[in-house]
This record gives structure tokens, C-alpha cells and sequence, in this order.
């Protein structure tokens, strides 16, 4: 099967109220041109599921955005992403907030087809207090409780991929492959946007091979674009890309969505790209060292 489409073709699976869970983590590789082609869509009163970064700042930014579960928000040298800040404290969007491991369990659970998956995790602690809609159950071998964590089940997943064949096979090249097997497993619909498009030969190298990470059948659509996860880093690619985002957080803070936006967004990827300094440039970034 061919599944190539464009942005906007790909992203016009997604309607007004779904459930969307964005790939990724903090500012790293995310499906960033996805997300713009999300934002100079209509859509909204969307709910993003996310390990959240300038993804889920500019969908709220855009007013895109009715709820958001994650377990954070965050650009890392920015500890609170700024978007994302300033709708949290104004109490414009709902949330429920959760630790890492617990989403991880709540897209398993989507995945596998199960209403919850019991943990200990969080017994004692203010997760409870404050998610009414984590349930804490009784269970039914011993005296103990346990906090069941209930499935995210997904309308559409985004997520940025290294490579990507017409049919849907993915590799991710990163060191770290973050949770966006278990995003693609969750949903009923994964779109995934890639720098580069590869023949069905390229994953005959076993060591490609090892880093296709969910079963082409879990692809409903590939994108391919260039520098994608722009602002955030696609390694072995580039890096993230620190200025940028310094100036993202001045113009969110200053004067709000509209003055990225009008900087920055454009009516394509290629408007984008040219405001941004083009793909040379973003291929220049050095990557980050931990």
C-alpha cells in the first residue's frame, strides 16, 4: 500500500474534539510540521496526549485545545514551556497530570486493548488528589490497593520518524526512541512525518532492522518533509535549535500566539522553513551533548 500524502491531506483526518497523542519529548523530535499543519487548520476543543513540548505550547497557544494529559511540558533549558505556561495558569484548558511511567501504562493499556493496568505508583501522593479520574481500586488476590491507571485511547497519533517507506515502515535513528511505539500502538490512526523518504531496501540492513520499533500496519499515513521536527531535535539530524525557541518564549510572552504566528508559521512548511533560515541551517544545529 502506498500511504504517502501530504501535510494537509494527512492531517485532515483530524476533527473537532478528538483525542490526539504527539510523539517525541520535550524538545526533542517531535512532529512539529504536523503540528503547523495542525494549527493553520480549524480545528479544535482537541485533547493532546503528550511528554509535552512546543507541540502542546502552540496548540494551546492557538486556542486548538480543550484538555491535556501529560506528565510534562517542558523545552529542558526552559523548565516550564512558555505557551503552555501561560494557559495552565490562567485555568483555560483542562488537565490531567501524571508521572511518566503512568502515561506509559495508559497508552499500553489503549494498545492492548484493556480498560486500565493496575500500578503502585502514586499511592500516597497528590497524583491522586488531584486526577478524580484516577481510581484507586481494592486488589482482588490480597490486602493491597492499587492505582488504576485507565487507557489513553487515541483518535490519531503524530510522530516524527528518521526514515520512512511509502508502505508505512518507520525507523527511528535516535538513541532514544522515547514512547512513540506505544503512541502508534494506542490509536486508531498514526500519521507520520519524515526527512527522508527510502525504498523497502534500506530496511534490509539488520541494524536498520532493529530500529523499526512498531509494525507498518500501525501507519495509516507518512509525510515526507523536510526538517520536520524543527525547532526540536531529530538526532543524528541536527540538534534543537536554542535560538529559535529563545524567541519563541519572547514573542509567546510579548505579544502572544499571533506574534509567532506572524513571524514564523506561514501559509506552508516552505514559508516556514525560509522564515526559520532553510533546511542548510537547521541542519547546521550541533546536536545536544548530556
Amino acid at each position: 500500500m502506498d500511504k504517502l500524502l501530504g501535510a494537509r491531506d494527512a492531517v485532515a483526518a483530524i476533527q473537532d474534539g478528538m483525542t490526539v497523542g504527539i510523539g517525541g519529548w520535550g524538545p526533542r523530535r517531535k512532529p512539529m510540521a504536523l503540528v503547523r499543519e495542525l494549527l493553520r487548520s480549524d480545528v479544535k476543543d482537541l485533547t493532546v496526549v503528550s511528554y509535552g513540548g512546543a507541540d502542546v505550547g502552540l496548540l494551546c497557544a492557538a486556542g486548538k485545545v480543550r484538555k491535556v494529559i501529560f506528565a510534562f511540558v517542558s523545552l529542558d533549558f526552559m523548565p516550564l514551556e512558555p505557551a503552555f505556561r501561560k494557559v495552565r495558569e490562567s485555568g483555560a484548558i483542562e488537565v490531567m497530570e501524571m508521572d511518566e511511567g503512568m502515561m506509559l501504562l495508559g497508552l499500553r493499556a489503549a494498545a492492548w486493548g484493556v480498560p486500565f493496568i493496575p500500578t503502585q505508583v502514586g499511592l500516597g501522593t497528590d497524583v491522586i488528589k488531584n486526577n478524580p479520574g484516577l481510581a484507586v481500586i481494592d486488589s482482588p488476590y490480597d490486602d493491597k490497593e492499587w492505582v488504576a491507571v485507565p487507557a489513553l485511547k487515541l483518535d490519531v497519533s503524530l510522530i516524527h520518524a528518521s526514515h520512512a517507506s511509502r508502505r508505512g515502515v518507520c525507523e527511528i535513528a535516535s538513541p532514544d526512541h522515547y514512547m512513540d511505539d506505544w503512541f502508534a500502538r494506542a490509536a486508531a490512526h498514526t500519521i507520520v512525518s519524515t526527512d527522508s523518504l527510502v525504498d523497502d531496501s534500506h530496511f534490509h540492513d539488520s541494524n536498520v532492522a532493529r530500529r523499526v520499533f512498531w509494525e507498518r500496519a500501525e501507519t495509516q499515513a507518512v509525510v515526507h518533509t523536510a526538517a520536520g521536527a524543527h525547532p526540536t531535535s531529530n538526532d543524528p539530524t541536527h540538534g534543537f535549535d536554542v535560538a529559535h525557541f529563545k524567541h519563541y518564549a519572547q514573542l509567546i510572552t510579548e505579544g502572544g500566539y499571533s506574534a509567532w504566528a506572524d513571524t514564523y508559521l506561514g501559509a506552508d512548511e516552505a514559508e516556514y522553513l525560509s522564515a526559520v533560515g532553510g533546511v542548510d541551517a537547521i541542519h547546521a544545529l550541533p546536536l545536544p551533548v548530556y
